[in-house]
Protein backbone atom coordinates (compact mmCIF):
# COMPACT_ATOMS: atom_id res chain seq x y z
CA UNK A 1 0.00 0.00 0.00
CA UNK A 2 1.14 3.33 -0.90
CA UNK A 3 0.98 6.33 1.93
CA UNK A 4 -0.32 9.73 0.40
CA UNK A 5 -0.12 13.21 0.80
CA UNK A 6 -3.87 13.27 1.11
CA UNK A 7 -4.57 15.88 4.50
CA UNK A 8 -0.70 15.60 5.59
CA UNK A 9 -0.34 19.08 5.01
CA UNK A 10 -4.04 20.23 5.13
CA UNK A 11 -5.08 20.88 8.79
CA UNK A 12 -8.71 20.01 8.85
CA UNK A 13 -10.94 22.46 11.13
CA UNK A 14 -13.11 19.52 11.91
CA UNK A 15 -12.36 15.69 11.28
CA UNK A 16 -15.59 13.86 11.42
CA UNK A 17 -15.47 10.04 11.47
CA UNK A 18 -18.73 7.97 10.46
CA UNK A 19 -21.26 8.23 7.78
CA UNK A 20 -24.87 7.50 9.49
CA UNK A 21 -27.03 10.52 11.15
CA UNK A 22 -25.04 11.32 13.97
CA UNK A 23 -21.97 11.84 11.86
CA UNK A 24 -23.99 13.67 9.25
CA UNK A 25 -25.38 16.00 12.07
CA UNK A 26 -22.17 16.56 13.61
CA UNK A 27 -20.91 17.63 9.45
CA UNK A 28 -23.60 19.75 9.00
CA UNK A 29 -23.56 22.07 12.20
CA UNK A 30 -19.58 22.75 12.05
CA UNK A 31 -19.88 23.49 8.46
CA UNK A 32 -22.26 26.14 8.83
CA UNK A 33 -20.50 27.96 11.64
CA UNK A 34 -17.57 27.98 8.88
CA UNK A 35 -15.55 25.77 9.66
CA UNK A 36 -13.29 23.05 7.35
CA UNK A 37 -15.25 19.90 7.44
CA UNK A 38 -13.67 16.25 5.87
CA UNK A 39 -15.90 13.31 6.72
CA UNK A 40 -15.19 9.50 6.17
CA UNK A 41 -17.60 7.14 5.73
CA UNK A 42 -16.17 3.34 5.93
CA UNK A 43 -18.54 1.89 3.49
CA UNK A 44 -19.08 2.22 -0.30
CA UNK A 45 -21.30 5.37 -1.86
CA UNK A 46 -24.61 3.09 -2.51
CA UNK A 47 -24.41 1.75 1.62
CA UNK A 48 -23.60 4.80 2.93
CA UNK A 49 -25.44 6.11 5.88
CA UNK A 50 -24.49 3.36 8.66
CA UNK A 51 -28.02 2.00 10.15
CA UNK A 52 -29.55 4.94 9.87
CA UNK A 53 -30.28 4.24 6.31
CA UNK A 54 -32.51 1.48 7.75
CA UNK A 55 -34.62 3.66 10.22
CA UNK A 56 -38.13 5.13 9.39
CA UNK A 57 -38.52 7.31 12.40
CA UNK A 58 -37.69 9.28 15.48
CA UNK A 59 -38.76 9.88 18.81
CA UNK A 60 -39.78 13.73 19.74
CA UNK A 61 -41.09 15.30 22.54
CA UNK A 62 -43.22 17.95 22.46
CA UNK A 63 -45.61 19.86 24.02
CA UNK A 64 -48.61 19.52 21.33
CA UNK A 65 -48.98 19.06 17.86
CA UNK A 66 -45.74 18.68 16.27
CA UNK A 67 -45.23 18.81 12.00
CA UNK A 68 -46.94 15.02 11.75
CA UNK A 69 -47.26 14.60 15.67
CA UNK A 70 -50.49 14.72 17.26
CA UNK A 71 -51.51 15.56 21.01
CA UNK A 72 -48.29 16.20 23.30
CA UNK A 73 -45.25 13.81 24.39
CA UNK A 74 -43.98 15.15 27.30
CA UNK A 75 -40.69 14.74 28.73
CA UNK A 76 -41.92 12.96 31.75
CA UNK A 77 -43.80 10.32 29.82
CA UNK A 78 -41.27 9.73 27.33
CA UNK A 79 -38.33 9.32 30.44
CA UNK A 80 -40.16 6.98 31.87
CA UNK A 81 -41.02 5.30 29.07
CA UNK A 82 -37.03 5.05 28.50
CA UNK A 83 -36.98 3.39 32.34
CA UNK A 84 -39.29 1.14 30.84
CA UNK A 85 -37.43 -0.52 28.34
CA UNK A 86 -34.06 0.24 30.23
CA UNK A 87 -34.99 -1.21 33.48
CA UNK A 88 -33.43 2.06 35.08
CA UNK A 89 -29.87 0.89 33.26
CA UNK A 90 -29.62 4.79 31.98
CA UNK A 91 -27.88 8.29 32.53
CA UNK A 92 -30.40 10.18 33.76
CA UNK A 93 -29.06 13.75 32.85
CA UNK A 94 -28.26 12.55 29.54
CA UNK A 95 -31.57 10.94 28.66
CA UNK A 96 -33.30 14.20 29.70
CA UNK A 97 -30.90 16.17 27.49
CA UNK A 98 -31.58 13.87 24.77
CA UNK A 99 -35.14 13.95 25.20
CA UNK A 100 -35.95 17.48 25.84
CA UNK A 101 -33.25 18.65 22.86
CA UNK A 102 -35.51 15.94 20.81
CA UNK A 103 -38.21 18.68 20.08
CA UNK A 104 -35.95 21.90 18.38
CA UNK A 105 -34.26 18.50 16.36
CA UNK A 106 -37.35 17.92 14.19
CA UNK A 107 -37.91 21.49 12.68
CA UNK A 108 -34.22 21.00 12.36
CA UNK A 109 -34.19 18.48 10.39
CA UNK A 110 -36.96 19.79 8.78
CA UNK A 111 -34.93 23.02 7.78
CA UNK A 112 -32.35 20.35 6.68
CA UNK A 113 -34.27 18.83 4.01
CA UNK A 114 -35.85 15.74 5.64
CA UNK A 115 -39.47 15.03 5.32
CA UNK A 116 -42.10 13.27 7.64
CA UNK A 117 -45.31 11.89 7.41
CA UNK A 118 -48.35 10.42 9.26
CA UNK A 119 -47.47 7.22 11.26
CA UNK A 120 -47.62 4.26 9.00
CA UNK A 121 -50.60 1.39 9.78
CA UNK A 122 -49.34 -1.25 11.74
CA UNK A 123 -47.31 0.53 14.09
CA UNK A 124 -49.54 0.77 16.97
CA UNK A 125 -49.71 4.36 17.84
CA UNK A 126 -47.06 5.60 17.11
CA UNK A 127 -48.49 9.09 15.86
CA UNK A 128 -48.02 10.68 19.23
CA UNK A 129 -44.99 9.91 19.93
CA UNK A 130 -42.70 9.21 16.58
CA UNK A 131 -42.38 11.11 13.49
CA UNK A 132 -42.20 8.99 10.69
CA UNK A 133 -39.66 9.82 7.67
CA UNK A 134 -41.11 9.65 4.11
CA UNK A 135 -38.89 7.85 2.10
CA UNK A 136 -37.49 6.16 5.41
CA UNK A 137 -34.55 6.30 6.81
CA UNK A 138 -32.50 6.23 2.98
CA UNK A 139 -33.93 9.64 2.27
CA UNK A 140 -32.98 11.32 5.11
CA UNK A 141 -29.05 10.05 4.41
CA UNK A 142 -29.76 11.46 1.09
CA UNK A 143 -31.06 15.04 2.20
CA UNK A 144 -28.12 15.16 4.75
CA UNK A 145 -25.57 14.05 2.28
CA UNK A 146 -26.48 16.82 -0.24
CA UNK A 147 -26.94 19.54 2.98
CA UNK A 148 -23.44 18.44 3.60
CA UNK A 149 -21.60 18.85 0.35
CA UNK A 150 -23.56 21.97 0.01
CA UNK A 151 -21.86 23.52 2.69
CA UNK A 152 -18.81 22.07 1.57
CA UNK A 153 -18.17 19.47 3.38
CA UNK A 154 -15.44 17.05 1.79
CA UNK A 155 -16.55 13.75 1.84
CA UNK A 156 -14.57 10.55 1.23
CA UNK A 157 -16.32 6.59 0.65
CA UNK A 158 -14.56 3.64 1.74
CA UNK A 159 -12.50 5.25 4.18
CA UNK A 160 -11.39 3.22 6.79
CA UNK A 161 -9.98 4.77 9.95
CA UNK A 162 -7.02 2.62 11.11
CA UNK A 163 -5.97 4.43 13.80
CA UNK A 164 -6.19 7.86 16.21
CA UNK A 165 -3.14 9.46 16.62
CA UNK A 166 -3.20 11.37 20.03
CA UNK A 167 -0.41 13.78 21.52
CA UNK A 168 -1.90 12.91 25.26
CA UNK A 169 -5.39 13.56 25.91
CA UNK A 170 -5.22 15.64 22.08
CA UNK A 171 -6.11 14.70 19.05
CA UNK A 172 -3.43 15.26 16.02
CA UNK A 173 -4.28 12.87 13.13
CA UNK A 174 -5.29 9.57 12.11
CA UNK A 175 -4.68 6.60 9.55
CA UNK A 176 -7.40 5.98 7.15
CA UNK A 177 -7.20 3.53 4.33
CA UNK A 178 -8.80 4.16 1.04
CA UNK A 179 -8.61 1.86 -1.58
CA UNK A 180 -5.33 0.58 -1.58
CA UNK A 181 -3.78 3.49 -0.63
CA UNK A 182 -2.93 5.12 3.85
CA UNK A 183 -3.83 8.47 4.24
CA UNK A 184 -2.75 10.70 7.36
CA UNK A 185 -5.63 13.31 8.46
CA UNK A 186 -4.84 15.71 10.48
CA UNK A 187 -7.35 18.39 12.18
CA UNK A 188 -7.82 20.60 14.94
CA UNK A 189 -10.64 19.06 16.07
CA UNK A 190 -12.51 15.22 16.01
CA UNK A 191 -16.10 13.55 15.79
CA UNK A 192 -16.36 9.89 16.61
CA UNK A 193 -19.44 8.72 15.06
CA UNK A 194 -18.84 5.54 13.68
CA UNK A 195 -21.40 3.26 15.23
CA UNK A 196 -20.61 0.31 17.61
CA UNK A 197 -19.03 -3.76 16.55
CA UNK A 198 -22.40 -5.84 15.68
CA UNK A 199 -20.42 -7.00 12.48
CA UNK A 200 -17.58 -8.08 14.14
CA UNK A 201 -18.89 -11.65 15.15
CA UNK A 202 -15.63 -12.39 17.15
CA UNK A 203 -16.01 -9.91 19.80
CA UNK A 204 -19.45 -10.67 19.90
CA UNK A 205 -18.86 -14.29 20.14
CA UNK A 206 -16.17 -12.92 23.17
CA UNK A 207 -19.08 -11.40 24.61
CA UNK A 208 -22.21 -13.69 24.57
CA UNK A 209 -20.21 -16.73 23.73
CA UNK A 210 -21.07 -19.64 21.16
CA UNK A 211 -24.96 -18.19 20.32
CA UNK A 212 -23.49 -15.15 18.44
CA UNK A 213 -22.49 -17.56 15.61
CA UNK A 214 -26.65 -17.85 15.15
CA UNK A 215 -26.73 -14.27 15.18
CA UNK A 216 -28.03 -12.20 12.26
CA UNK A 217 -27.10 -8.55 11.57
CA UNK A 218 -29.42 -6.09 11.21
CA UNK A 219 -27.51 -3.49 10.87
CA UNK A 220 -24.52 -2.53 8.75
CA UNK A 221 -21.64 -4.65 7.73
CA UNK A 222 -18.94 -1.91 8.20
CA UNK A 223 -19.80 -1.18 11.47
CA UNK A 224 -17.32 -3.47 13.16
CA UNK A 225 -15.60 -1.43 16.09
CA UNK A 226 -12.21 -0.68 14.69
CA UNK A 227 -12.58 2.67 16.00
CA UNK A 228 -14.03 1.77 19.28
CA UNK A 229 -11.60 -0.49 20.09
CA UNK A 230 -8.75 2.17 19.27
CA UNK A 231 -9.73 4.66 21.53
CA UNK A 232 -10.49 2.19 24.45
CA UNK A 233 -7.02 0.60 23.39
CA UNK A 234 -5.82 4.23 24.13
CA UNK A 235 -7.01 5.05 27.59
CA UNK A 236 -11.32 6.11 26.46
CA UNK A 237 -13.36 5.52 29.35
CA UNK A 238 -15.85 2.39 28.49
CA UNK A 239 -19.74 2.44 29.37
CA UNK A 240 -22.49 -0.28 28.80
CA UNK A 241 -22.11 -3.68 28.86
CA UNK A 242 -20.62 -5.57 25.53
CA UNK A 243 -23.41 -8.26 25.98
CA UNK A 244 -26.43 -5.43 25.53
CA UNK A 245 -27.14 -4.47 22.04
CA UNK A 246 -30.31 -3.24 20.35
CA UNK A 247 -31.26 -6.79 19.15
CA UNK A 248 -35.05 -7.93 17.64
CA UNK A 249 -36.57 -10.76 16.87
CA UNK A 250 -36.42 -11.08 12.92
CA UNK A 251 -37.43 -13.32 10.17
CA UNK A 252 -35.08 -16.38 10.24
CA UNK A 253 -34.46 -16.20 6.31
CA UNK A 254 -32.89 -12.49 6.46
CA UNK A 255 -29.62 -12.07 5.26
CA UNK A 256 -26.44 -12.65 7.73
CA UNK A 257 -25.76 -9.08 7.80
CA UNK A 258 -27.40 -5.58 6.22
CA UNK A 259 -31.27 -6.97 6.36
CA UNK A 260 -32.36 -3.24 8.25
CA UNK A 261 -35.97 -2.54 8.78
CA UNK A 262 -37.48 -4.90 6.47
CA UNK A 263 -37.14 -8.10 8.08
CA UNK A 264 -38.45 -7.22 11.54
CA UNK A 265 -41.37 -9.25 12.21
CA UNK A 266 -44.21 -6.91 13.93
CA UNK A 267 -46.32 -10.13 14.74
CA UNK A 268 -45.33 -11.00 18.40
CA UNK A 269 -48.13 -9.80 20.09
CA UNK A 270 -50.76 -11.37 18.12
CA UNK A 271 -48.77 -14.65 17.84
CA UNK A 272 -48.07 -17.29 20.30
CA UNK A 273 -44.34 -17.78 19.99
CA UNK A 274 -42.78 -20.87 20.50
CA UNK A 275 -39.44 -22.23 20.90
CA UNK A 276 -37.56 -25.22 18.71
CA UNK A 277 -39.42 -27.83 20.86
CA UNK A 278 -42.93 -26.24 20.75
CA UNK A 279 -43.22 -24.52 23.98
CA UNK A 280 -44.03 -21.26 24.87
CA UNK A 281 -41.79 -19.05 27.11
CA UNK A 282 -42.55 -15.79 27.75
CA UNK A 283 -45.52 -13.09 27.52
CA UNK A 284 -46.37 -12.07 24.08
CA UNK A 285 -48.36 -9.11 25.38
CA UNK A 286 -46.15 -7.97 28.23
CA UNK A 287 -46.54 -4.46 26.54
CA UNK A 288 -47.28 -2.06 23.71
CA UNK A 289 -45.12 -3.53 21.08
CA UNK A 290 -42.93 -0.20 20.37
CA UNK A 291 -42.00 0.13 23.77
CA UNK A 292 -41.07 -4.04 23.93
CA UNK A 293 -40.31 -5.43 20.32
CA UNK A 294 -36.28 -5.15 21.19
CA UNK A 295 -36.66 -7.56 24.43
CA UNK A 296 -37.40 -10.37 21.92
CA UNK A 297 -34.44 -10.54 20.49
CA UNK A 298 -32.70 -11.33 23.95
CA UNK A 299 -35.32 -13.53 24.39
CA UNK A 300 -34.95 -15.72 21.00
CA UNK A 301 -30.92 -15.46 21.68
CA UNK A 302 -31.98 -17.57 24.83
CA UNK A 303 -33.25 -20.46 23.31
CA UNK A 304 -31.94 -24.03 21.71
CA UNK A 305 -29.96 -22.85 18.69
CA UNK A 306 -31.52 -19.04 18.96
CA UNK A 307 -34.39 -19.68 16.84
CA UNK A 308 -37.73 -19.51 17.90
CA UNK A 309 -41.36 -19.26 16.17
CA UNK A 310 -44.55 -16.97 15.82
CA UNK A 311 -47.95 -18.54 15.67
CA UNK A 312 -50.81 -16.67 14.38
CA UNK A 313 -54.18 -17.53 12.50
CA UNK A 314 -56.14 -15.97 9.98
CA UNK A 315 -57.53 -13.64 12.01
CA UNK A 316 -54.37 -11.65 12.81
CA UNK A 317 -53.10 -11.73 9.35
CA UNK A 318 -53.53 -8.11 8.63
CA UNK A 319 -52.77 -6.57 11.89
CA UNK A 320 -49.31 -5.98 11.91
CA UNK A 321 -46.86 -4.79 9.41
CA UNK A 322 -45.29 -7.72 7.91
CA UNK A 323 -42.36 -8.87 6.75
CA UNK A 324 -40.43 -9.21 3.79
CA UNK A 325 -40.67 -12.56 3.33
CA UNK A 326 -44.44 -14.25 3.04
CA UNK A 327 -45.20 -16.71 5.97
CA UNK A 328 -45.77 -20.23 6.04
CA UNK A 329 -49.00 -21.07 5.79
CA UNK A 330 -51.17 -24.18 6.44
CA UNK A 331 -54.84 -25.57 7.10
CA UNK A 332 -53.87 -27.20 10.19
CA UNK A 333 -51.50 -26.52 13.34
CA UNK A 334 -49.84 -29.72 13.25
CA UNK A 335 -49.31 -29.28 9.47
CA UNK A 336 -47.82 -25.62 10.45
CA UNK A 337 -45.61 -27.22 12.88
CA UNK A 338 -44.41 -29.97 10.68
CA UNK A 339 -43.79 -26.87 7.51
CA UNK A 340 -41.55 -25.49 10.21
CA UNK A 341 -39.13 -28.13 11.34
CA UNK A 342 -40.67 -28.32 14.99
CA UNK A 343 -42.78 -31.07 16.47
CA UNK A 344 -46.57 -30.82 15.19
CA UNK A 345 -47.78 -32.79 17.83
CA UNK A 346 -46.08 -30.33 20.67
CA UNK A 347 -47.13 -27.08 18.86
CA UNK A 348 -50.36 -28.66 18.65
CA UNK A 349 -50.64 -29.27 22.42
CA UNK A 350 -48.95 -25.81 22.97
CA UNK A 351 -51.62 -23.89 21.10
CA UNK A 352 -54.39 -25.77 22.77
CA UNK A 353 -53.27 -25.29 26.21
CA UNK A 354 -53.47 -21.30 25.27
CA UNK A 355 -56.27 -21.57 23.55
CA UNK A 356 -58.45 -23.81 26.30
CA UNK A 357 -56.78 -20.53 28.63
CA UNK A 358 -58.05 -17.85 27.02
CA UNK A 359 -61.05 -15.75 28.62
CA UNK A 360 -63.59 -13.17 26.79
CA UNK A 361 -62.82 -9.74 26.40
CA UNK A 362 -62.88 -6.85 24.34
CA UNK A 363 -59.69 -6.80 21.70
CA UNK A 364 -58.49 -3.94 20.69
CA UNK A 365 -54.98 -3.93 18.22
CA UNK A 366 -53.86 -0.85 18.91
CA UNK A 367 -53.60 -0.56 22.96
CA UNK A 368 -53.36 -2.64 26.22
CA UNK A 369 -56.42 -4.20 26.02
CA UNK A 370 -56.28 -6.85 29.51
CA UNK A 371 -57.27 -9.21 27.36
CA UNK A 372 -55.54 -12.47 29.19
CA UNK A 373 -54.78 -16.25 29.50
CA UNK A 374 -55.95 -17.88 32.95
CA UNK A 375 -54.01 -20.92 34.03
CA UNK A 376 -51.42 -20.51 31.61
CA UNK A 377 -47.70 -20.01 32.10
CA UNK A 378 -46.55 -18.04 31.02
CA UNK A 379 -49.61 -15.80 30.94
CA UNK A 380 -50.41 -13.91 28.11
CA UNK A 381 -51.71 -10.43 29.57
CA UNK A 382 -52.86 -8.78 26.46
CA UNK A 383 -54.40 -9.49 23.08
CA UNK A 384 -54.77 -13.18 23.89
CA UNK A 385 -57.13 -14.51 21.41
CA UNK A 386 -57.40 -18.36 20.60
CA UNK A 387 -55.38 -19.29 17.49
CA UNK A 388 -58.50 -21.19 16.26
CA UNK A 389 -59.21 -19.75 12.79
CA UNK A 390 -57.14 -21.73 9.78
CA UNK A 391 -55.13 -20.53 7.83
CA UNK A 392 -52.67 -20.54 10.31
CA UNK A 393 -49.29 -19.04 9.67
CA UNK A 394 -46.05 -18.95 11.04
CA UNK A 395 -42.77 -17.27 11.00
CA UNK A 396 -39.03 -18.38 12.36
CA UNK A 397 -37.86 -15.61 14.31
CA UNK A 398 -33.60 -15.54 15.31
CA UNK A 399 -31.97 -12.75 16.89
CA UNK A 400 -31.12 -9.34 14.87
CA UNK A 401 -28.63 -7.56 16.12
CA UNK A 402 -28.58 -3.28 15.26
CA UNK A 403 -25.87 -2.55 17.22
CA UNK A 404 -23.91 -2.47 20.11
CA UNK A 405 -23.90 -0.48 23.37
CA UNK A 406 -20.70 -0.97 24.58
CA UNK A 407 -19.25 2.63 23.74
CA UNK A 408 -17.59 5.74 25.15
CA UNK A 409 -18.72 7.29 28.03
CA UNK A 410 -19.14 11.34 27.16
CA UNK A 411 -19.91 14.12 29.01
CA UNK A 412 -23.14 15.94 28.43
CA UNK A 413 -21.39 18.52 25.69
CA UNK A 414 -20.55 15.11 23.93
CA UNK A 415 -16.80 14.96 25.14
CA UNK A 416 -15.32 12.01 25.39
CA UNK A 417 -13.85 11.03 29.00
CA UNK A 418 -10.62 9.61 29.93
CA UNK A 419 -9.47 7.94 32.62
CA UNK A 420 -7.97 11.18 34.01
CA UNK A 421 -10.70 13.19 32.57
CA UNK A 422 -12.35 14.95 29.21
CA UNK A 423 -9.65 13.96 26.09
CA UNK A 424 -9.04 17.77 24.78
CA UNK A 425 -10.10 17.97 21.53
CA UNK A 426 -12.20 14.32 20.76
CA UNK A 427 -16.65 14.33 20.77
CA UNK A 428 -18.36 11.07 20.17
CA UNK A 429 -22.19 10.63 19.40
CA UNK A 430 -24.69 8.25 17.77
CA UNK A 431 -24.25 4.35 18.50
CA UNK A 432 -20.74 4.64 19.80
CA UNK A 433 -21.74 6.69 22.93
CA UNK A 434 -25.43 5.36 23.13
CA UNK A 435 -24.42 2.86 26.01
CA UNK A 436 -24.30 5.86 28.29
CA UNK A 437 -27.95 5.92 27.58
CA UNK A 438 -29.65 3.00 26.61
CA UNK A 439 -28.28 0.67 28.89
CA UNK A 440 -30.24 -2.08 27.77
CA UNK A 441 -33.58 -2.29 26.26
CA UNK A 442 -34.51 -0.22 23.31
CA UNK A 443 -37.40 2.35 22.70
CA UNK A 444 -38.59 2.84 19.38
CA UNK A 445 -36.88 5.58 17.56
CA UNK A 446 -34.54 6.34 20.78
CA UNK A 447 -31.49 5.59 18.72
CA UNK A 448 -32.10 8.58 15.88
CA UNK A 449 -32.93 10.58 18.73
CA UNK A 450 -29.51 10.41 20.39
CA UNK A 451 -28.05 10.44 17.00
CA UNK A 452 -29.10 14.04 16.01
CA UNK A 453 -28.86 15.25 19.38
CA UNK A 454 -25.44 14.54 20.60
CA UNK A 455 -24.46 14.85 16.60
CA UNK A 456 -25.40 18.47 16.89
CA UNK A 457 -23.74 18.93 20.08
CA UNK A 458 -20.67 17.36 19.00
CA UNK A 459 -20.70 19.11 15.65
CA UNK A 460 -20.87 22.74 17.48
CA UNK A 461 -18.83 21.79 20.22
CA UNK A 462 -15.68 20.88 17.38
CA UNK A 463 -16.51 23.80 15.75
CA UNK A 464 -16.02 26.32 18.60
CA UNK A 465 -12.99 24.42 19.80
CA UNK A 466 -11.63 24.30 16.08
CA UNK A 467 -12.05 28.57 15.95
Amino acid sequence: MTKTGLGQTDLWDVVVVGGGNAALCAAIEAAETGARVIMLESAPKPYRGGNSRHTRNFRCMHHGPLSVLIDSYEEEEYYQDLLLVTKGQTDETLARLAIRDSQDCLPWMQAHGVRFQPSLSGTLSLGRTNAFFLGGGKALVNAYYNTAEDLGVEVHYNAEVRHIHLAGDRFESLEVQIGDEIHQIAGRSLVLASGGFQADIDWLTRAWGPAAANFLIRGTPYNRGVVLRDMLDQGAQSVGDPTQCHAVAIDGRSPKFDGGIVTRLDCVPFSVVVNRHGARFYDEGEDVWPKRYAIWGRLVAAQPDQVAYSIIDSKSRDLFMPSVFPPVQAETIEGLGQQLGISGSALSETVAAFNAGCRPGAFHATELDGVATQGVEPAKTNWARPIDTPPYYGYELRPGVTFTYLGLKVSPRARVQGAAGAFDNIWAAGEIMAGSILGQGYLAGFGMTIGTVFGRIAGQEAAAYAR
